[in-house]
């Protein structure tokens, strides 16, 4: 996502970006599998005026991350973005 905002020229390094991911457990044959992830994407400072291209970086990274991409067979990510 960092690198999807920073080449739309959106500040996302030194505390700008904030991730925060949560997974979803299920029991499966007495084995603990993790079946979903959440992240939370919290961007701090991002002017009004450059919300719209965050929110279009946004809308394409998942398809282009390389460990969602991994995981996307086995796991379903979902992701949403804030801004503060």
């Amino acid at each position: 996502m960092g690198g999807a905002l920073e080449a739309r020229h959106i500040a996302a390094g030194e505390g700008s970006l904030l991730a925060e991911a949560e997974g979803e457990v299920e029991i499966e044959d007495g084995v603990l599998v993790l079946r979903r992830i959440h992240v939370r994407y919290t961007l701090r400072g991002c002017p009004p005026e450059r919300r719209e291209a965050a929110e279009r970086a946004h809308s394409v990274h998942q398809g282009k991350c390389p460990v969602a991409r991994s995981i996307a067979g086995a796991i379903a990510v979902t992701t949403e973005l804030s801004f503060a």
